[in-house]
């Protein structure tokens, strides 16, 4: 998390929100080689106390979770540069504007038993979002088919001990400016999700 106070003014109901809207994050654990890293979609329960998630049973991480394990999700969402130019103050130098929550705790492997219900939650979870489209089921397909791809992978489960979130959005600047750099990041569009982080910006308060 970023140390200057001022892009962690978020609440724990933003953090979350913004974790169970995006649904999609990266896991990492330690391991005696050095740190493992898997992108992953997962499912944040209704209390936000855990993680539903499945990974491919030849993901070196699999191997190294045979008992509770710590780890951290990071999820990130939309970033951008922002020109010193925008601020149209002196003296002042480039940065990156930027949003990630990070959940840490311990995750574990579930019974393969599980790993049917844990796919239905996470595929219903998204297909709500089509809609009105039909959403998709697992119904749908052969089932030995099904079977056989369900062979490859394990579901898993990070219990969260704790949940920080940056929000960095220029909110050490004063209103004007800010606001005047957010007109720049949307015009300029260097980044991911560039117009995302300009709205952002606008609706934040200073800090200064």
């Amino acid at each position: 998390m970023h140390p200057n106070p001022a892009f962690r003014t978020e609440t724990d109901e933003q953090n979350i929100a913004f974790v169970r809207k995006r649904s999609f994050g990266i896991l990492t654990i330690n391991a005696e080689a050095g740190p493992l890293v898997s992108h992953i979609p997962f499912l944040l329960s209704p209390e936000a106390t855990e993680v539903e998630l499945h990974l491919v049973r030849s993901n070196p991480i699999v191997r190294q979770i045979s008992e509770p394990t710590p780890a951290a999700l990071v999820v990130t969402g939309g970033d951008a540069y922002v020109s010193p130019d925008w601020y149209h103050v002196d003296d002042q130098v480039p940065t990156w504007n930027y949003v990630a929550v990070h959940l840490r705790g311990e995750i574990s492997l579930l019974p393969h038993s599980d790993l049917h219900g844990v796919l239905e939650r996470l595929s219903a979870a998204k297909e709500e979002r089509l809609l009105p489209k039909k959403p998709w089921t697992s119904d749908k397909m052969d089932q030995e088919v099904y079977e056989r791809m369900q062979r490859q992978i394990v579901p898993a489960k990070l219990v969260i001990s704790e949940i920080n979130g940056t929000w960095k959005l220029s909110q050490n600047k004063p209103d004007s400016v800010r606001l005047s750099a957010a007109d720049g990041v949307e015009a300029g569009a260097v980044g991911a999700q560039t117009g995302e982080i300009a709205e952002l910006m606008r609706g934040v308060k200073s800090s200064s």
